[in-house]
């Protein structure tokens, strides 16, 4: 009966915590939202397809979904590049299930600008690696969204990023933090790759980081107001809370 009671408690605490721990910050004259997890109390994963193998497309389609389900969307953020079909194009894993295999091939856009990369969860842990490592590691992760370019490798930034870049667009990335803090970070203000992998290291502490996308970039954050923008999104992760 205590071990019951314990694990219900430990269940509650981890349900009740949850909700996004967002904050607005400033680096210079660009704005950004910072949204926090520690991927061992708050159940983060990755969605894509309905129970009918259709895409879910937005934030609100998803939260109906887990509603159903007795599971509440307390932060969202699109995940990953995608084709027409709102299909991944490069590896993803939900629920342990691989649907696309990794994506080694060279090619045109920021997905091909490499080294890209792969941000998992597995084990209630997460990390952000460089394609050709996560090959080696031979993982099997719950969760895993591939993305690139890599906005930060091991400390350091991107080769191709230029503190110059003239491209600028709203961005979203994700990295971890040395103690295993997930950190979801987008633009509120058109910034280039170079100033939001520095978000990424400098300000964060995020030693390795992934770009999901720009231009489309999204956020679900009741509690901020946001709802997410008006493109169709493809892989989409999320923090969920059991009703």
């Amino acid at each position: 009966m205590a071990r019951f009671l314990l694990a219900m408690i430990l269940l509650w605490l981890t349900a009740g915590n949850a909700a996004a721990e967002c904050r607005s910050l400033t680096e210079g004259d660009e704005f950004y939202t910072v949204c926090e997890f520690d991927p061992a109390i708050t159940r983060l994963e990755l969605f894509n397809l309905d129970d009918k193998g259709e895409p879910l497309a937005d934030f609100a389609t998803l939260a109906a979904k887990l509603a159903s389900e007795g599971r509440k969307l307390s932060f969202a953020m699109n995940a990953g590049m995608y084709g027409e079909d709102l299909k991944p194009i490069g590896l993803y894993v939900e629920n342990g299930e691989q649907a696309k295999r990794l994506n080694r091939r060279n090619g045109s856009g920021n997905f091909h600008l490499k080294p890209n990369g792969v941000f998992y969860l597995a084990d209630g842990k997460a990390a952000v690696v460089e394609t050709e490592l996560y090959a080696k590691l031979k993982l099997k992760p719950d969760f895993a969204t591939q993305s690139g370019p890599m906005l930060v490798i091991d400390g350091k930034l991107h080769p191709k990023f230029s503190a110059t870049g003239v491209s600028e667009k709203i961005r979203n990335g994700v990295g971890v933090k040395d103690d295993g803090t997930v950190v979801f970070a987008i633009s509120d203000t058109a910034v280039n790759f170079h100033s939001f992998a520095s978000l990424f290291r400098d300000t964060l502490g995020c030693q390795n980081a992934l770009f999901l996308d720009g231009s489309i970039s999204s956020l679900y954050a009741p509690e901020l107001g946001r709802s997410g923008g008006l493109a169709p999104l493809g892989p989409m992760v999320g923090a969920v809370e059991i009703q």
